[in-house]
């Protein structure tokens, strides 16, 4: 889902909570320094945390040494096995029928 989906959709969908008194006043008073309503700085800030997570998990970061082992077995990947040839051959055989 790009980013104009998420500002242009409808918002027809709900999200509901528990949360203490403290946590709720701890909300209040961020939204209000940052002028916005509680709904408005949920709102935002739920998904710029949705957004970051996914990030995180969707990003493979390697140090110098893993990315250069990385790309070495890439580039030097063995030939195809039996089993391997055997396969493909299969799944061409298939894919013709």
């Amino acid at each position: 889902m790009s980013e104009m989906q998420i500002i242009d959709a409808p918002k027809d969908q709900r999200l509901e909570t528990r949360i203490t008194v403290d946590q709720k006043a701890l909300i209040a008073r961020a939204a209000a320094l940052s002028g916005r309503t509680v709904t408005d700085f949920a709102n935002t800030t739920l998904v710029e945390a949705a957004k970051q997570i996914i990030r995180e998990h969707e990003i493979i970061s390697l140090n110098t040494k893993d990315s250069e082992a990385f790309v070495a077995a890439l580039l030097e990947a063995p030939a195809p096995g039996p089993r391997l040839r055997k396969a493909a051959k299969r799944y061409k055989e298939k894919a013709t029928n």
